[in-house]
């Protein structure tokens, strides 16, 4: 829109678009989609009063809510307030937009531009008249009104729509009567597409056609508009098309000449292309991409710049940002801007040879002109292009080789190409990747399409669309224009479908628009054994996979891998986050994991998914190993059948466990399905035992709970004991001891005279679980047997483990010396074996044993050792412990601030890992803690909060701790 004459204190609004006001350079805001409608009419009515009852009308038609009077009162209010009080006026009884010049609405101005080009033909300039026309239609940005509700909008829509159309047309007619026929052939083309039954413009595509030397083309125009007008109206074309055939089939010498004449030398006159696409009315998002974008284009650093990526996935938006940044760019390439879909991603792309022709024609080349080999119409072009400065949009390219003939050849121009292949063989060319979008961006393109009040009634529920669509714009935009379809849906129904995995790219559909149809393009491009590689990929299901597991999965040798999943990168359907780790868009997964399950036979889907397995068992037992020299459990595990990964020492070891935690977890998660596959399973869960402390505690303890259960529904005694001391274990650090005690009876009555060690392990298990319960002499008991089992089979590491638990538990019968005696003899085995991170296990239980003989600082100065071993090994749940315990000690030892902090630090961890029961428990003590500080308000807020988890529990530490906020903080002191 043309710049204000009254300066930028006045607000001036667009309506042939989006509807948007601004203030200077700055944007109002407009409110909701039915304050804009009421803006709209306003606007539309151009300074007449509008009365309440037509305002009421124009919003809701028919059927206005009962409180329609009092919203429009708000709107207008709320309007007042942001325009002025002297532009929305109120008088008898209704209100009218006021004080504005013509200029400050795009549609005024559009009308103004229509009325001079009107007096200009009529006194016979008809490029001034042609010139007014193309400035009004370039004031349309889309839909007029786009997003506005209501019944007058859509009237007023209707309306805007049609007059832009009549202002084409008329200016197609100049440009046919200025002898423009050969330019406007491709518009005409792409109209009459898009408006099959307007008569006119099929009219004047029959004139330019015949003009352009193409009389065969022109008489079939007419063919097939006579047989579309009696399909779908029953009716004959109006007499003006009939005659005009008949004139084409005789030759009529008065068709073959423009009625006007050019100004100045038609012949000279350079073509100048505008064949951009439209922009999107709401494109959202990409701001840095677009600035980026637009400035490297527009730079003019001398050379062809090609920017080849803007590359991704499909669906991520790569032609609507083109077409973004090709509109920004536009005045800086004021020779004109060429586009064309290369087709790249379906089956039969564009040749070069033929958008050149068309590249051609555009520039304003005759058809006898242009040359019929590939190689002359590429010099031909760059000769054309030579000196001007053309923007090029090369869209959906296929790869470099159909690009390279298209670039411009001089400095000045510019191309910007988009595709799914990232380019690096494109000479010169700048690469973006585009990914997708972040939840924001997400959001606000959600929004846009769905309405802010539906958003904002369900802000939580919209995340969760955006999420299942991973951020794809292609999938956001689908997912919002059904809810927008949808009036009686909420945005949480949107959520639920979207929910299922195994639904999910179905529900992404909406009209031609299809999420798995793009994704469909891509892998139908593919080598055969990229499509294989892709498929199994997608049956791993994994969150992201490592190249040596991929290698296994796919039976190769890790550097063929390497080379096909960096091929799958380049076509963007894999993605490659850091060197030799790959991963899917959740969207591209479950396409993948469809592809495997529909082309793979299940033998293959079987024997891969066996491999992947085998890979983590037999790596997690090396892992298990380096960690646990002596250990005997590896010697008991599944024999993988194929070499995993070795280690150096423990610290390599366990990063490569808890940088695959989350693919290892998942792998076992999906073989529990696979009955041959489920005792390596849970093996594989037992090697990985160190997650179940981590921070991976809580995906540890479900997966184990998922193998318990499909090794109980297949009757597999030994699998479902193993996998009964792993959910023992992760019951356990969750705090839920009954669970625990109940699952490791059952491994001990599943494994008994059958897997000595797993009953050893389980009868050790029970020996823990006795002990936080305070019975103390059955602990005792499991403890001795656990011991002696751990024993017979060898396992020392395994004895020792067992000894420093008895520690502790005589520890708390008041066997104090005892406990120390044991915790020593725990810690030597452990030495002797060379176990630190179990050694720290001992040195723990060593620190209370002392602690209790009377050797605080002994104790503390042991349990500052056992926490560098814990940080070390990456147990959160014994950090948190050691702190705890550390506490305790300073606080009996009357340093209430120290063990404050130590408290504090115990509670950090649990938000990753542990239960309710140990949270209770750090909070009671930091309550205590606060207490002797003086600090009685912070220590009873401790103190209610961990009441409310141990009544919850039902446990009995609930009566103490209503006693203490009972008594308040001066007891506390006491106790």
């Amino acid at each position: 829109m043309r710049e204000s004459a009254s300066g930028d204190s006045e607000p001036r609004f667009t309506l042939l678009g989006p509807v948007r006001a601004w203030r200077g350079g700055d944007p109002l805001p407009t409110g909701s989609p039915n304050q804009r409608a009421l803006l709209v009419a306003l606007l539309l009515r151009e300074g007449r009063t509008t009365t309440p009852a037509e305002l009421i009308d124009s919003l809701w038609g028919d059927e206005p809510p009962s409180t329609a009077l009092a919203v429009v009162r708000t709107y207008a209010s709320r309007l007042r307030k942001i325009l002025d009080p002297r532009v929305l006026v109120s008088e008898s009884g209704g209100y009218a937009m006021r004080a504005l010049p013509r200029d400050a609405v795009d549609l005024w101005v559009a009308r103004d531009l229509a009325e001079e080009a009107e007096r200009a033909r009529a006194a016979g300039d008809p490029c001034q008249a042609r010139d007014a026309l193309d400035r009004a239609l370039a004031l349309w940005d889309g839909e007029p009104l786009a997003g506005v509700p209501g019944p007058y909008a859509e009237v007023q829509r209707a309306r805007l729509e049609e007059w832009r159309l009549q202002l084409l047309e008329s200016r197609l007619d100049m440009d046919l009567e200025q002898g423009r026929h050969a330019e406007v052939v491709a518009e005409l083309i792409a109209l009459t597409v898009a408006h099959p039954l307007r008569e006119r413009l099929r009219e004047l595509l029959m004139l330019a056609l015949y003009r352009s030397g193409r009389q065969a083309e022109a008489l079939a125009v007419y063919a097939d508009t006579r047989r579309l007008l009696q399909n779908e109206l029953g009716v004959d074309p109006h007499p003006g098309l009939s005659d005009l055939q008949q004139r084409i089939l005789q030759a009529d010498p008065a068709l073959a000449e423009p009625s006007a004449p050019v100004a100045g030398s038609a012949a000279a006159a350079p073509v100048v292309p505008a064949q951009l696409p439209a922009g999107i009315p709401d494109f959202t998002g990409r701001a840095a991409f677009v600035e980026q974008l637009r400035d490297l284009l527009g730079s003019g650093q001398g050379g062809v710049m090609a920017v080849s990526s803007l590359t991704g996935i499909g669906g991520v938006g790569k032609t609507a940002l083109a077409v973004q940044v090709a509109h920004q760019a536009s005045d800086a390439f004021p020779d004109g801007q060429l586009y064309v879909d290369l087709r790249g991603a379906g089956p039969h792309p564009a040749k070069p040879a033929s958008v050149l022709g068309s590249f051609l024609r555009a520039l304003g080349t005759p058809d006898p002109a242009i040359p019929d080999s590939a190689e002359e119409r590429a010099a031909l072009y760059r000769s054309l292009l030579r000196g001007r400065r053309t923007l090029v949009v090369l869209d959906n390219a296929r790869d470099a080789a159909q690009v390279r003939p298209l670039l411009p050849g001089t400095p000045g121009s510019a191309a910007l190409v988009t595709s799914r292949v990232r380019m690096l063989d494109l000479e010169g060319a700048h690469l973006v990747d585009l990914d997708v979008m972040s939840s924001r961006e997400g959001l606000a393109l959600f929004t846009r399409i769905v309405g802010e009040e539906r958003v904002a009634a369900e802000p939580e529920a919209a995340m969760e669309v955006i999420e299942a669509c991973g951020r794809l714009p292609l999938a956001i935009r689908i997912a919002a224009s059904r809810l927008a379809a949808r009036r009686r849906w909420t945005v949480s129904v949107l959520a639920v479908k979207l929910a299922d995995e195994r639904r999910r790219l179905d529900e992404l559909r909406a009209g031609d628009l299809a999420v798995k149809a793009t994704f469909e393009l891509g892998y139908g491009q593919l080598e055969p054994a990229q499509a294989r590689a892709f498929r199994l990929l997608g049956l791993a299901d994994v969150p992201d996979i490592s190249l040596a597991a991929a290698a296994a999965l796919l039976d190769l040798p890790a550097e063929d891998a390497e080379d096909l999943l960096e091929s799958l990168v380049d076509t963007s359907l894999l993605e490659s986050a850091a060197p030799g780790r790959y991963h899917f868009h959740d969207l591209v997964r479950l396409y993948a994991r469809a592809c495997a399950e529909r082309d793979e036979p299940p033998s293959e889907r079987e024997a891969a998914l066996s491999r992947l397995l085998d890979f983590h068992l037999a790596t997690a037992t090396q892992a298990y190993a380096a960690e646990r020299p002596g250990d005997r459990v590896v010697e008991h595990l599944h024999d993988a059948g194929r070499p995993g990964l070795s280690f150096t020492g423990p610290r390599e070891a366990q990063d490569w466990l808890y940088a695959e935690a989350g693919p290892l977890l998942s792998v076992v998660r999906r073989s529990a399905r696979q009955p041959l596959l489920l005792g390596r399973a849970v093996d594989t869960l037992w090697a990985a035992l160190d997650l179940s402390e981590g921070s991976k505690a809580r995906a540890y303890e479900e997966t184990a709970l998922a193998l318990c259960g499909a090794a109980r529904a297949e009757g597999d005694r030994r699998a479902e004991a193993r996998a009964l001391v792993t959910v023992a274990h992760a019951h356990v650090i969750s705090g839920r001891f009954e669970e625990a005690d109940g699952a490791a009876a059952r491994a001990v009555e599943l494994s008994t005279g059958t897997d000595p060690l797993t009953t050893a392990w389980a009868c050790f298990r029970r020996g823990v679980i006795a002990q936080y319960q305070r019975r103390l002499a059955d602990g005792d008991g499991y403890l001795l047997q656990a011991a002696d089992g751990f024993r017979a089979c060898g396992d020392w590491p395994g004895e020792a483990m067992a000894l420093s638990s008895l520690s502790r538990l005589r520890m708390a019968a008041g066997r104090p010396e005892e406990a120390v005696q044991l915790a020593r003899q725990g810690m030597e085995m452990y030495d002797a074996m060379g176990q630190a991170l179990r050694g720290g296990n001992a040195g723990y239980a060593l620190a209370l044993a002392v602690a209790a003989t009377g050797e605080p600082a002994t104790a503390l100065r042991l349990l500052g050792e056992a926490l560098e071993v814990f940080r070390g090994g990456r147990q959160l749940f014994w950090q948190s412990m050691t702190h705890y315990r550390m506490a305790e000690i300073q606080l009996a030892q009357g340093a209430p601030a120290v063990a404050a902090v130590a408290a504090e630090a115990a509670l950090a961890p649990l938000d990753e890992v542990g239960g309710d029961v140990w949270r209770a428990n750090a909070l009671t003590l930091l309550g205590r803690a606060l207490a002797r500080l003086g600090q009685s308000g912070r220590a009873k807020s401790c103190w209610r909060e961990a009441l409310a988890l141990y009544e919850e529990l039902g446990s009995d530490e609930a009566r103490d701790l209503r006693d203490l906020l009972h008594e308040g903080a001066a007891s506390a002191l006491a106790s």
